[in-house]
C-alpha cells in the first residue's frame, strides 16, 4: 500500500478524484466557505452530525464533489488516539472492495504529526487481511492513501516514513503470528529471520542449530524442545546503525512456534490459539523490518529462542530438574509455563553483548490477562529509567504498557527443595512471579519484560494477531537513538585533564 502527502486544502479537494474521501472534523471546528464546508455547517447546525471521535457523517455524491463517497469523521480533541478512532470508524462507515484509493483531508488543514502516525496505522491495520493458507486469498483492496495537508513539510515527511516503517513492522508481526504451526515451524521462522536480513540494509543474521546450542549449555531450552520432531533454532539478528563501540538494547522474542503445554498439557478448547505463543518472536522480526527502513543511529541485537512444546515420550517431565545456561538448577513443576525457561538461557546468552538494556517480550502467562486483558501490555523492570522510557513509548505509540511489581515476597513461592528454583509458583501473582523467575537470569545489565499474553492477539470473530507491541519497541529504540545522539556532543566538550608536568629531578 502507498501513502503520500499532496498540498491540497478542503476547498480544493472537490476537484480530487478518489474512491473515498475522509474528512477529519475536529472539536471545536470552524468550517470555512467552500462546497464540503457547506455541507459540514448545514450537519451541524442540525445537529445531524457530532464531531466527537468515531461519530460519522456518510454521504454520496455531493454537488460539485468529484469523489463520490464523502465520509466526514468526528476526531474530538484530534489526538492520536482520537484520529485512530475517527478514521476506523469512517472505513468501516463504507467498507467495500470498490475503494481503492482514499484521500484524507482535515476540515482545519492542521494535520499533526502524531495524528498522521495514528491514520496510517488504523488504515494499515483496518485494511490488512490474512491469505497465506486461502485457496481463493484475494489481495489487499487499498492500494493508496493520499493525506492533504497545507504544505509538504520536511517534518512530515519524516513523521510519514515512520507511520509507514511502523505499518510494515506491525503486519510482519501480524504475518508470522497468523500463520498455522506447520507454516511457522522453528526452521520456518529461522529462514524469514535470515530473508529479512538479506533484503533489509544494515541487518545480519546467524541461526544456531540444536548441536551449537547444547555446546552453549542451554540445557533449559533444549529440555522444552525435547519432545517436539521439529528442532529447535536459536536466531540472532543484529542492526547496526550506530559505532561498533556502541553498547546495543538486546530485544529477546519467546518463539514457541505451537504450545500444548506439553506433559501438562493444556485444554482442547482454544489451543488452536496456541500458534499465537510466538508473538513476542514475531514483534521482534517486525521491529528489525522496520528498524531496517529507517535506518536509525543505534544498535539492536533480536534473541529468538524457538521451539515447539509437545508431549512425547521424550518429552520434559514435571519434576524434572534441569540446568540453565547460567548454571542455575531448575525444577520444572509444570510444563505448561515452559516460555521462561526458553528465556532465560537467551537472557543469559545476552551478558555477552554487554548491552545497554535487554527487553524480553513474552506472550507469557494468563495470569496478566486476567490482572490487565487485552488494553495494557505488563512491564516488569528492575530500573526505574527503563520503565520509564517504555511506559512513554507505549504512550507514544499508543501501544500501551504497565508496570507491575517485582517485590523479593513474590519469590517466595519459586523455592524448590531440589534445584536452585522452580519454574512455576502459585497461582497468585502469576503475571509477577513469572517475571521474578526471568530477573534471576537478568542480574548483569538494565532488564524488563514485557508481557504480552493479552495483547498480542484477538480471540472471537476478530481472531487474529495484533503486531504489538512492534509500535512500543519501535518508538523506545528511535528515543533511545536520539538520547545517544544527545550524550555523544556532550561527551565529546568534556575538556580533557591535561597531563601533568614532569617532576624536576
Amino acid at each position: 500500500m502507498n501513502f503520500e502527502l499532496k498540498p491540497l486544502s478542503l476547498a480544493a479537494a472537490v476537484n480530487e478524484k478518489a474512491d473515498l474521501l475522509l474528512v477529519l472534523v475536529s472539536d471545536p471546528v470552524k468550517p470555512g466557505k467552500d462546497a464540503l464546508s457547506s455541507v459540514l455547517t448545514h450537519a451541524l447546525k442540525a445537529e445531524d452530525f457530532v464531531p466527537k471521535a468515531g461519530r460519522v457523517l456518510s454521504t454520496y455524491r455531493l454537488p460539485a464533489v468529484q469523489t463520490a463517497r464523502v465520509v466526514f469523521v468526528g476526531v474530538g480533541d484530534a489526538s492520536a488516539k482520537s484520529v485512530r478512532q475517527g478514521v476506523l470508524a469512517g472505513w468501516s462507515a463504507v467498507r467495500t472492495d470498490a475503494v481503492k484509493r482514499v484521500l484524507l483531508v482535515p476540515a482545519d488543514g492542521q494535520l499533526s504529526d502524531a495524528a498522521l502516525r495514528a491514520a496510517v496505522l488504523a488504515l494499515a491495520d483496518a485494511s490488512y487481511t490474512y491469505t497465506l493458507t486461502k485457496s481463493q486469498a484475494e489481495p489487499r483492496v487499498l492500494q493508496k492513501v493520499t493525506f492533504g495537508v497545507p504544505e509538504v513539510l520536511p517534518a512530515q515527511r519524516a513523521a510519514l516514513a515512520l507511520a509507514v516503517a511502523t505499518a510494515h513492522g506491525i503486519e510482519e508481526a501480524k504475518e508470522w503470528g497468523n500463520r498455522p504451526a506447520n507454516h511457522a515451524t522453528p526452521t520456518q521462522l529461522a529462514a524469514a529471520a535470515k530473508a529479512l536480513a538479506t533484503r533489509g540494509s544494515g541487518l545480519q543474521c546467524e541461526v544456531l542449530l540444536p548441536r551449537d546450542v547444547a555446546k552453549l549449555g542451554m540445557g533449559s531450552f533444549m529440555a522444552v524442545a525435547r519432545g517436539s520432531e521439529e528442532e529447535l533454532r536459536f536466531i540472532v539478528l543484529r542492526y547496526q546503525g550506530a559505532a561498533r563501540t556502541e553498547a546495543p538494547v538486546v530485544l529477546v522474542g519467546k518463539g514457541i512456534t505451537f504450545d500444548t503445554g506439553g506433559i501438562s498439557i493444556k485444554p482442547a478448547a482454544e489451543m488452536d490459539e496456541m500458534k499465537f505463543d510466538m508473538c513476542g518472536a514475531a514483534s521482534v522480526l517486525g521491529t528489525f523490518r522496520a528498524l531496517s527502513e529507517l535506518k536509525p543511529a543505534i544498535n539492536v541485537v533480536g534473541l529468538i529462542p524457538t521451539c515447539e512444546n509437545m508431549p512425547d515420550g521424550r518429552a520434559l517431565k514435571p519434576g524434572d530438574v534441569v540446568t540453565s545456561m547460567s548454571g542455575q538448577t531448575i525444577e520444572v513443576l509444570n510444563t505448561d509455563a515452559e516460555g521462561r525457561l526458553i528465556l532465560c538461557d537467551a537472557l543469559t546468552y545476552a551478558e555477552r553483548f554487554k548491552p545497554r538494556a535487554v527487553v524480553d517480550i513474552a506472550t507469557l502467562t494468563g495470569a496478566c490477562v486476567v490482572a490487565l486483558g487485552g488494553v495494557r501490555s505488563g512491564l516488569f523492570s528492575t530500573d526505574d529509567a527503563l520503565a520509564t522510557a517504555l511506559q512513554t513509548a507505549g504512550e507514544q505509540a499508543q501501544d500501551l504498557a504497565w508496570r507491575l511489581p517485582l517485590d523479593d515476597d513474590y519469590a517466595d513461592g519459586l523455592k524448590s527443595n531440589f534445584a536452585d528454583v522452580a519454574n512455576v509458583g502459585g497461582r497468585a501473582g502469576g503475571a509477577i512471579t513469572a517475571a521474578k523467575f526471568l530477573q534471576r537470569f537478568a542480574t548483569r545489565f538494565p532488564w524488563a519484560h514485557l508481557d504480552i499474553a493479552g495483547t498480542a492477539w484477538k480471540s472471537g470473530g476478530a481472531k487474529g494477531a495484533t503486531g504489538r507491541p512492534v509500535g512500543l519497541l519501535l518508538s523506545y529504540l528511535l528515543a533511545q537513538a536520539q538520547a545517544q545522539a544527545a550524550e555523544a556532543p556532550a561527551a565529546a566538550a568534556k575538556p580533557r585533564r591535561k597531563a601533568a608536568a614532569p617532576k624536576k629531578a
